[in-house]
């Protein structure tokens, strides 16, 4: 990863809630209100765009950690925006302050962590078949 992303440096992504991003479980509507998963979805987005101008060529980052709490609703037809802040790096762990915001009020807030992985590696991962991918779930 190249060297200049400072402590404090942020990016930020907006958005509008969409019918599409309210809460669902089981494929049914339970809230008229944005989905914690699609909160998070945004807040990802905001730590990838602030790592991305310092990803080396043949370098990628995956999330591995989220811990957020979601904090009050907004509607559809509402504007909301997350933002991450960059914390610091420790080895191949990239780690960023995320807070969501609509106009009234901030919506979440939390943590989350990246890890870098070689291109190579990944597209080698996603080759495997589904069959040959490791461990099966616990029944």
């Amino acid at each position: 990863m190249r060297d200049g992303l400072i402590l404090g440096a942020r990016a930020r992504v907006d958005a509008v809630v969409a019918e599409d991003m309210v809460a669902t479980l089981g494929g049914r509507a339970v809230h008229p209100v944005l989905a914690t998963a699609r909160m998070i979805e945004w807040m990802e987005w905001a730590g990838r765009r602030l790592i991305l101008p310092y990803l080396e060529p043949g370098e990628d980052a995956v999330g591995y950690a989220i811990e957020v709490v979601h904090l009050r609703p907004t509607r559809v037809g509402e504007k909301f925006w997350a933002i991450a802040e960059w914390e610091g790096r420790d080895q191949d762990r990239l780690y960023a302050r995320v807070t969501a915001y609509n106009v009234r009020h901030r919506i979440g807030e939390g943590r989350f962590t990246q890890v870098l992985v070689p291109t190579d590696r990944l597209e080698r991962a996603f080759r495997v078949p589904v069959s040959q991918a490791g461990d099966t779930p616990e029944s």
